[in-house]
Formats: C-alpha cells, sequence, structure tokens
C-alpha cells in the first residue's frame, strides 16, 4: 500500500468534511417572529360598496358589515410596540412566516385575549411542545397574558416536492376550540421556499418569482347561521372590498390557495384573463375544500382589472369576489 496517496486521500476527505460543515451552517437560519393574538374589528366591505357590481349593491350582507373578531397581529420584536407592516391584499390574513428548507422558524406568541389560545402550522415538523393543538405540549393552549414560543423546523418535508413550485404554502390558525377559532379571524400562512432558491439569506422569498399573493376562501358565520352573517370572502373582504393584487404584463407571479371553513367552503377559483399552471396542469380553475393548500404559477398576458372570484354561483352572489389589476 502506498500511504503517500492513502494519506492524501485522508486529507482530502477531512478536508471535504471541515469545508461542508460552515456551508450546511451559512445555509440554514433561525427565522424569528413575534404575533400575538388581540380582539379587534373587523368590516368585511371598508369602502361600503358592491365594487363587482355597484347596481346590485350589497343585499343583504350589507345590513351590518363589521362585527368583533381575534386576529394574530405582527410585530418587529419582543417589546410587542411596533407592528409589522403587511400589504393591503392580506386582508384578516396574520402575518406572513416564510422559512427555506433547513431553516429553524421561532413563533414568539404573545396572547393578548380573553381566552386561551394557541398556533398550529400545518406541514413544518414539530415535537408535541410546539404543536399548538391537542395537549398536553406546553404550547397547546396560551392562557391569557402569557406567551410561549414555538419551534419548528422547515425540513425537506416541509418544502416544495419534486412537482411543486420553488415555494409552497402551509396553513397556521388556532387549535385550542379549533371549530371556532379560525372564524373568529386566527388564521394566517406559512411559505416554504426550496433549498437554493431563496432571494438571499436574509430573504428567504423565491429568487425566480416577482410577486406572490396569498389567497384565503372561507365563509365566516357570524349570525348563528343567518344569511345576512354569512360572509362570503376572500380575504375576509366581501363584493370587491379586497385590494392591493396588482402585477405587470410578463411578471412572474405565483398564487398561494388555501380555504377553511365549514361543508359549504367547497370553493372553485377562478382567475379571469388568465390560466395558470397547478403542478404542472394547465387551468384557470382550481379546486379548494376546507383547508386545502395549493400554489400556482402564472404569468398574466392581458392588460385590465380581472375579476378573481369563486365560481360557485351562491357564493358569487354572496360576495366571495375580487379584482386582479394587471398593468401594461
Amino acid at each position: 500500500m502506498d500511504f503517500r496517496y492513502a494519506g492524501r486521500t485522508a486529507a482530502l476527505i477531512i478536508f471535504a468534511c471541515w469545508m461542508a460543515l460552515p456551508i450546511q451552517a451559512a445555509q440554514a437560519a433561525v427565522r424569528e417572529y413575534w404575533i400575538a393574538a388581540e380582539k379587534t374589528s373587523w368590516n368585511y366591505a371598508p369602502l361600503g360598496k358592491n365594487l363587482i357590481k355597484p347596481d346590485a349593491g350589497l343585499g343583504v350582507w350589507g345590513e351590518t358589515l363589521t362585527y368583533p373578531k381575534y386576529r394574530y397581529i405582527g410585530y418587529t420584536d419582543g417589546s410587542y410596540v411596533k407592528t409589522t407592516s403587511q400589504p393591503a391584499w392580506m386582508g384578516i390574513l396574520g402575518p406572513q412566516i416564510r422559512a427555506v428548507v433547513g431553516d429553524t422558524i421561532k413563533v414568539h406568541f404573545l396572547n393578548k385575549t380573553d381566552r386561551p389560545l394557541s398556533m398550529h402550522p400545518h406541514g413544518v415538523f414539530y415535537d408535541k411542545h410546539n404543536e399548538g393543538a391537542d395537549g398536553p405540549g406546553e404550547g397547546a393552549a396560551v392562557t391569557p397574558g402569557k406567551s410561549y414560543t414555538y419551534t419548528w423546523g422547515a425540513d425537506e418535508a416541509a418544502g416544495p416536492g419534486p412537482a411543486d413550485p420553488s415555494s409552497i404554502v402551509w396553513l397556521y390558525h388556532s387549535h385550542v376550540m379549533e371549530d371556532e377559532e379560525a372564524n373568529l379571524g386566527l388564521v394566517g400562512t406559512i411559505i416554504i421556499t426550496r433549498k437554493g432558491m431563496a432571494r438571499s439569506a436574509s430573504n428567504p422569498a423565491p429568487r425566480d418569482v416577482d410577486h406572490e399573493f396569498t389567497s384565503l376562501f372561507m365563509i365566516f358565520n357570524e349570525e348563528d347561521g343567518k344569511e345576512s352573517g354569512m360572509k362570503h370572502t376572500i380575504n375576509g373582504r366581501i363584493f370587491g372590498n379586497l385590494e392591493g393584487y396588482e402585477t405587470s404584463l410578463g411578471k412572474q407571479v405565483r398564487w398561494h390557495v388555501v380555504a377553511l371553513g365549514n361543508e359549504t367552503d367547497n370553493h372553485t377559483v377562478h382567475w379571469h384573463g388568465q390560466t395558470v399552471l397547478e403542478r404542472g396542469r394547465r387551468t384557470d380553475v382550481v379546486e379548494v375544500l376546507p383547508a386545502s393548500m395549493t400554489s400556482v404559477d402564472m404569468v398574466p398576458r392581458s392588460a385590465g382589472d380581472w375579476l378573481f372570484h369563486c365560481h360557485v354561483d351562491d357564493h358569487m352572489m354572496a360576495g366571495m369576489s375580487a379584482r386582479w389589476r394587471v398593468i401594461p
């Protein structure tokens, strides 16, 4: 045996392993978020008009527009003084949590309400203490005035699969009285980007996309089933009162579409003026059921103010419509 070559080979292996360690550490990050649950009020049509069909008005769904709600509110740090900003199109959704495959997510949750609440994530890796549901884990029910730090992993099983785009969407919501708390407004989303596709170390958004939009299709039941209180919403707005979906011709646009609710929350999400790719399938209508999550891509080809709505007839009539704008 030639020990000269054996020694050289061993040295190369040791060097390669040593080099791999800092590279892996540099790629992974800890993404921290400060989120509080708070009591607030919510107006389903703040402009007070039917912006889709003005002559039709708001019907019975406009009799009462503002209701008490509970929401997830984002803050810049642990002082919980300065709130984070989010685009108008996010509506009632809680802060969007982002990570890249390999990252660790830490959510510092403060319950500023009058009832036990939690944050239960879909898709990501967690143990029982960080499940945010189904006690006896420590984070299963955070009592009023208390806080808890959830630690979640963005492992390979949380990230995009082989047929997925470079980022995919997961839901998070409160899960103490789970049949009530999403309807209260305690809903948000998590976006996981494929490893190697982030814009930068500090920005986990996918670099192959110009705009990402998120849409929650959900019927909020505000009056114990009375028709006037059944708010058929996109991100908590009705009859075109959700604003801000704007892009340009030729841009790479990704839509993250989710749904929650009851057996009536069976939605057919339709974009006017454009088609989308859903895992290789070309369509302009995407089907979602309660707790469904899907991510689709488009490249806008026609300028205009286009309808974006649920194609279920009753849902359209009740205001589950918005507009998305494509500028030349």
